[in-house]
């Protein structure tokens, strides 16, 4: 039998089993005289049996172990081990496509920043249409930054410090007012007499449960929150540093 010959029985590609030969998985076969290999019913077996092995989904390494000639009987814990293994992965997939149900159920679409969690996505939704807005895009980035980084047993206290700045309809409406304030401060300098409001503002809308207790220039640990506001235009960027410190004065008021 010549290599395509077996290839065809068995259902598998010439290349296959010469991957197959080279992963020292199936024995060489002997050589005619003319130099063409020559196969017998014993590597259509182990062929065959290579093949339902991967097709189970074990990897060649855990074929190798199988086919070694004490594995017979470690076949079922093997098999075991990779039932178990499928378990974890088809739990997984059905969290990942739970999560990807609600987020494409969110009212208002999946935002352009995505993909998020539902639970923003709804904030996001309940702010409304702020794509005209340089400010709010930007501070949508910095949230979706925050979620994704933050500490799996955080994330619950995150979302709830966002619902409670973000989640009504008054705090959105405060939020649209913010960005409309920090919009107007682009081409403005710090001593602009209308940072006073946007920092008062914006201060009302700040999760203070997020914020460094010294305010945003006395923590120079947190740069994080200083590379994101790095490139503000200077009124924007005092804007943001008041308002941090009022809203860390408050906190410990």
């Amino acid at each position: 039998m010549r290599i395509g010959e077996l290839a065809d029985t068995v259902g598998v590609t010439t290349r296959t089993v010469r991957h197959y030969h080279h992963q020292g998985l199936l024995p060489e076969p002997e050589r005619l005289a003319n130099g063409y290999r020559t196969y017998t019913l014993r590597h259509v077996v182990v062929l065959a049996r290579i093949r339902r092995l991967t097709e189970l989904g074990l990897g060649l390494a855990e074929v190798r172990d199988v086919l070694a000639d004490d594995a017979g009987k470690d076949l079922a814990e093997v098999l075991e081990e990779l039932d178990s293994d499928l378990a974890r992965q088809e739990a997984a997939i059905r969290e990942r496509r739970t999560r990807l149900r609600a987020l494409l159920g969110t009212e208002g679409g999946v935002p352009p920043e995505g993909p998020v969690s539902p639970e923003l996505a709804e904030l996001f939704a309940g702010i409304g249409d702020v794509s005209g807005s340089p400010m709010a895009l930007r501070d949508r980035e910095m949230l979706v930054l925050l979620e994704s980084t933050v500490a799996p047993e955080e994330r619950a206290g995150l979302l709830a410090a966002m619902r409670g700045a973000l989640g009504s309809p008054e705090a959105a409406a405060r939020a649209r007012r913010t960005y409309e304030l920090l919009d107007e401060l682009a081409d403005a300098g710090a001593d602009d007499p209308r940072v006073a409001e946007a920092a008062r503002v914006l201060a009302d809308c700040m999760p203070a449960e997020l914020l460094p207790e010294e305010g945003f220039d006395l923590d120079p640990g947190h740069g994080l929150l200083r590379a994101l506001y790095a490139d503000f235009a200077p009124a924007q960027a005092e804007a943001v540093r008041r308002a941090m410190e009022i809203a860390a004065r408050g906190r410990r008021s």
